[in-house]
């Protein structure tokens, strides 16, 4: 019997849905969007669906398809420009995606998304059901951040981490991370001829991540550091993953059939964590960070107690009420985050203090449980 978690060998029993992520160097070149290689991905994806899948596919490039339309040369990196190009490539980008699904008898549907619609309820509801009614419609959803008008203080930070949380969005069975590698190795390949792939990881730690390096390449903004994330936030979704190369032929196809060495599977979490929490987890930028005692960090871990001041020890950062932040073990590793009830200079003011010396009728939690997501 195939161990929780991993896709089965011998393919998933339709009808099943699984994301597939396409990054830019997967789909674009120098001269903006490569025609063929768009071509190759909605092949799979089309074959995918006549086998009973529902599909759902978030791509990258639209960003450097606007800037070869505008002519090309270093990429920028500012903000407002950033924008005004992902403007320009978007409509390019979904143009090839639909003459290339349509040669297939495919309807292809554009979806913008914003990391709020994830942490807001309503938001996340109506997104789901969008997303839902057009997998029921037999459409592929082509999902992307919504670049253009996207605050640079709240966003997804790269599509990987997208991909994850739309995995959790639409209950995905399977999500599929097509890069320009063929998964994980032991070393970077480019530098290192020893290095080797790893075909199964278990659990996500500190020393994998540190492993992983930074950016990938020119093209984009991710790389295998952003792809661990990714997979580390699907597993918390319970979503097993596959990191694995865009450009072997029919990848896809041997991804589902669990064919030996097509990529890395990371294994899923048996406990799927709910979505305002994985939000929390995942989606928001910590403003701070907490330092509490060995106390305050068994409490959090073993009981789901509430974060009161009596186990702060330490306040980093300027954040305010409802702001996102880190909490760390007296040893520094962060093991939790979560929404904070009070300001900076308040949970700073209030540390170490019990709760019969706080203020009457003020709130006493720094952090509620309701609002805190243990990670280790």
């Amino acid at each position: 019997m195939t161990e929780p978690g991993l896709p089965e060998v011998g393919g998933l029993t339709p009808p099943r849905t699984v994301v597939v992520k396409v990054g830019s160097s997967s789909v674009t070149d120098e001269g903006g969007i490569a025609v063929d290689r768009v071509d190759r991905v909605c092949t799979e994806l089309a074959e995918l669906r006549a086998a009973g899948h529902s599909v759902v596919l978030v791509s990258s490039g639209a960003i450097a398809a606007g800037w070869a339309a505008l002519g090309g040369g270093r990429r920028p990196t500012d903000l407002a420009t950033l924008q005004a190009v992902s403007a320009v490539g978007q409509h390019r980008l979904m143009r090839v995606y639909d003459d290339a699904l349509a040669r297939h008898g495919a309807h292809v549907g554009q979806v913008l998304l914003a990391p709020l619609d994830f942490g807001h309820r309503q938001q996340y509801l109506h997104a789901r059901q969008t997303l839902a009614r057009l997998l029921e419609l037999g459409v592929i959803p082509v999902v992307n951040e919504n670049d253009a008008t996207s605050d640079d203080e709240i966003r997804f930070g790269d599509n990987d981490r997208l991909a994850a949380l739309v995995a959790h969005l639409v209950a995905a069975d399977l999500l599929v991370l097509l890069t320009d590698t063929a998964g994980l190795f032991t070393a970077d390949p480019r530098a290192d001829d020893e290095a080797s792939l790893i075909e199964e990881v278990v659990e996500i730690d500190h020393e994998l991540e540190a492993a992983a390096g930074g950016a990938g390449s020119v093209m984009g903004s991710g790389g295998m550091a952003s792809k661990l994330a990714a997979a580390k936030i699907a597993a918390w979704s319970g979503v097993p993953t596959v990191i694995a190369d865009a450009q072997r032929r029919g990848v896809l196809g041997a991804v589902l059939r669990g064919d030996p060495g097509v990529g890395t599977v990371f294994r899923a979490r048996p406990r799927r964590l709910p979505a305002r929490k994985l939000w929390i987890a995942f989606a928001l930028p910590p403003a701070g960070r907490l330092s509490v005692d060995d106390g305050a960090r068994r409490a959090l871990v073993e009981s789901e107690a509430s974060l009161l001041p009596a186990g702060v020890v330490s306040v980093e950062g300027r954040f305010e009420t409802d702001d996102a932040v880190e909490i760390a073990g007296p040893d520094g590793v962060v093991f939790a985050k979560g929404l904070v009830r009070h300001p900076a200079d308040r949970v700073s003011s209030w540390a170490g203090r019990r709760t019969s010396e706080l203020p009457d009728g003020a709130v006493h939690e720094v952090v509620h449980r309701d609002d805190l997501v243990v990670l280790a």
